[in-house]
């Protein structure tokens, strides 16, 4: 099979990138915005919770090595998908927890897995992960890409919930 992509949002990009990038199968990663209205967002509108954008993480991964449906059980697994707007110290629509699908299997992976979210023991709330089509994914700034890799220590909210 050939390499595939997701994207994915769930609060500030830089933990999720640092634990994707982890996964065995995926093959890159990437950090920028996507599901907004501005054209060429940067970090400082973005920040602002203005743009509609969300910090979103691009995931280009070998599906023969690891299922688009395996990288959601991560995604809902490393962040908490029940709060809107917001993951840890971070707030605004820009830290929304989304799916921005690219293809209908991909949408129908995405449903399946917010209702195994949903119906499992993890959360106390409601899942209240958007699921969107895939618009333009504008990547961050250099110094966003690889930040955890780069500034170890640095700030995350991310981590596994089992």
């Amino acid at each position: 099979m050939a390499n595939e992509t997701a994207v994915l949002a769930g609060g500030c990009f830089w933990g999720m990138e640092d634990l994707f990038r982890k996964i065995p199968g995926v093959v890159d990663t990437d950090v920028g915005y996507t599901g907004g209205t501005t054209a060429a967002p940067r970090y400082e509108q973005v920040k602002q919770g203005t743009t509609g954008h969300a910090e979103a993480i691009r995931i280009v991964f070998d599906s023969a090595k690891v299922s688009y449906a395996t990288l959601l059980e991560h995604f809902f697994r490393l962040h908490d998908p029940t709060t809107v707007d917001r993951q840890g110290n971070d707030h605004g629509s820009q830290y929304r927890s989304a799916i921005f699908y690219g293809s209908e299997a991909q949408r129908l992976d995405a449903e399946r897995a917010k209702a195994a979210a949903n119906a499992s023991s993890r959360w106390r709330g409601k899942v209240v992960t958007q699921i969107v089509a895939a618009g333009v994914f504008t990547p961050a700034e250099d110094f966003h890409q690889d930040y955890l890799k780069k500034n170890p220590g640095g700030y995350t909210c991310h981590y596994y919930r089992d």
